[in-house]
């Protein structure tokens, strides 16, 4: 079966999930994944001008054994896709379109033109613009991987054609390139919803990600320095966070000197865990990260000798995805009239039809549940909501008393992209009243105390989702993708050990920077605080339990799978996270 066939099947099917649950669940195809799910979105966004073209030039009329799906497939790389139509030059689909070559292309100039675009490029906007619709309104977000690359670095090469604009509603405002430096989070950029970021070297590389805004506020709020030791991410796949917080600590270790913290990795999705390997390993994160395939942070022992030295962890585990803008749901398709056949009314495909007469205008959107895989749950009702709730929250709850058990840990971020309290301020107040937190000494890192960027955002907690408590209020971080901050609905929410640390600020024994540097002088030693002695920065014995022995190969299985849900922008999909260097590194034991 060709790759037009296949795509025409899935586009095709009435039941089966979103686009990407569709297709990257579907183990017997024949042409690669990602191959599929570029035509099949692409189509579905050309298709109403691929429409026009279809009808205008009568190519059902004189092509009778052409569906209308398969003519828009094929029109679609006839004459969208600069390497043409993926078939041989005699195979029968193929000229089945180009002895229509002439009124195809003369369609198609009209279409461009009735739409006043002087340009494919300016009508690809438009169309781009137009299939966003929701997400038009958002930027694409994107971080610059300080593992491999500088936000100067980006700003003189990837985005050297655009402008920089003053505000985030500025991006989606102006027509053309537009770029916002945020003033929140080091190294993100805004950018324009319509410009192809995924066809960047920059992107396939690895030296940019598409993260949103809200879900880089975990590591940012987290602040992994050297002397907090050992970093865990928990839920980790597909791997945005975790890949943030290696390029955190890879940019606080000194210049000639080795990174003596680790971050261990936890997905326990195999599936998912590849994923993660791969969005590791694209990133530059390898040398810092260690992974866990397939591994339950929940069964991890928090006392056994490798994870002694662990002081922060960062929780962003499975929610309801109430907050997620732009989900990849499976899209509208228009398709050609057949000449002579009955019109029906077109519908959208990943939406069922509304009822007729009076009883429609009761009828209410109903909720939807999101999961890892971005695979969407219809709640029938209010209480079933409920129900859901109750049981994402106590899954959430067990997953962070558990972090609280770590005898090291000193530092635990908790977020979901969720907008229900039941799953944010509830939890926090939960585990704040738990038995294991008022023991280790737990408390809500308060506003105050937070890093700048994250300590000046506006939007905090809901008081009377905090049971009226003003101060746990303030210390939660909240966006809502409807605020026009160009955001995601997203919380989270920091917590820190009442333990007394080495020194009284808990900076360690030198000066830092507002960013969390260590100062240095003239020569590029480490500046001490006053009326302290030199100390000798040398490797921990501790560090060394991540040796060979405590190892095992993760190399070898490779697939063209995306799993990535965390980046709710990104439209067209994380194909660079398809390659793989092939080169396997350690993971650690159980």
């Amino acid at each position: 079966m060709s790759l037009y066939h296949e795509t025409a099947e899935i586009l095709s099917a009435t039941t089966g999930g979103n686009l990407k649950t569709r297709i990257f669940s579907k183990k017997d195809l024949k042409s690669p994944q990602q191959q599929v799910y570029a035509l099949a979105l692409e189509t579905c966004k050309w298709s109403p001008i691929l429409k026009e073209v279809i009808e205008k030039a009568e190519l059902l009329r004189h092509e009778r054994k052409l569906s209308p799906l398969l003519a828009l497939l094929l029109v679609h790389d006839f004459l969208i896709n600069k390497k043409g139509v993926a078939l041989p030059a005699t195979h029968g689909l193929r000229a089945a379109i180009e002895r229509h070559k002439a009124r195809l292309t003369a369609e198609f100039t009209r279409a461009r033109l009735r739409r006043k675009a002087g340009s494919v490029e300016a009508l690809r906007e438009q169309v781009t613009a137009e299939f966003l619709g929701e997400a038009a309104g958002y930027p694409r977000w994107v971080r610059v991987n300080a593992l491999k690359a500088t936000v100067e670095d980006q700003l003189a090469t990837t985005f050297k054609d655009f402008t920089r604009v003053l505000s985030v509603k500025e991006v989606t405002a102006a027509p053309g390139k537009s770029l916002y430096v945020d003033e929140n989070i080091p190294n993100l950029l805004a950018i324009s919803p319509g410009f192809e970021i995924t066809k960047t070297e920059a992107y396939t590389s690895g030296a940019v990600i598409l993260q949103d805004k809200a879900s880089c506020f975990p590591a940012y709020l987290l602040d992994p320095r050297s002397e907090d030791g050992d970093v865990i991410d928990s839920c980790s796949a597909p791997g945005n966070k975790t890949t943030h917080l290696a390029a955190i600590v890879h940019s606080r270790v000194p210049e000639n000197e080795e990174c003596m913290q680790t971050v261990y990795a936890f997905e326990k999705d195999t599936k998912r865990s590849r994923t993660l390997e791969k969005m590791v390993k694209i990133a530059g994160a390898k040398d810092i990260t260690r992974m866990s395939f397939g591994q339950d942070f929940l069964r991890v022992d928090p006392n056994a000798e490798l994870f002694k030295n662990v002081g922060c962890l960062l929780l962003d585990p499975s929610c309801s995805g109430s907050g997620i803008v732009g989900r990849d749901d499976m899209p509208t398709i228009h398709l050609p009239d057949i000449p002579g056949a009955f019109k029906k009314p077109q519908v959208d495909a990943g939406r069922k039809r509304k009822r007729e007469g009076p009883d429609a205008l009761a009828e209410r959107p109903r909720p939807v549940l999101v999961d890892d895989d971005g695979k969407e749950t219809v709640v029938s009702s209010e209480k079933e909501l409920k129900a859901r709730l109750e049981a994402l929250s106590s899954f959430q709850l067990i997953l962070l008393l558990h972090a609280f058990k770590f005898p090291a840990a000193r530092k635990i971020t908790y977020s979901t992209c969720s907008i229900h309290a039941e799953e944010n301020e509830q939890v926090v107040l939960k585990a704040l009243q738990s038995d294991i937190a008022k023991e280790r000494g737990w408390r809500v890192l308060s506003r105050d105390q937070q890093v700048r960027g994250l300590r000046e955002w506006p939007v905090r907690g809901s008081v009377e989702a905090s049971n009226g408590d003003s101060e746990v209020a303030e210390a939660c971080i909240r966006s809502y993708k409807d605020d026009g901050r160009g955001v995601m609905g997203f919380f989270v929410a920091g917590f820190v050990r009442d333990v007394k640390p080495g020194f009284e600020d808990d900076d360690g024994p030198y000066l830092r920077d507002e960013d969390g540097r260590i100062v240095r002088d003239t020569l590029g030693m480490p500046t001490l605080k006053p009326g302290l002695e030199p100390v000798l920065l040398r490797k921990a014995d501790s560090y060394q339990a991540t040796g060979n022995n405590e190892s095992r190969d993760t190399a070898g299985e490779e697939d063209g799978e995306d799993m990535d849900s965390e980046d709710v922008s990104d439209m067209s999909g994380d194909s660079h996270l398809s390659g793989s260097d092939g080169d396997g590194w350690t993971g650690f034991g159980d």
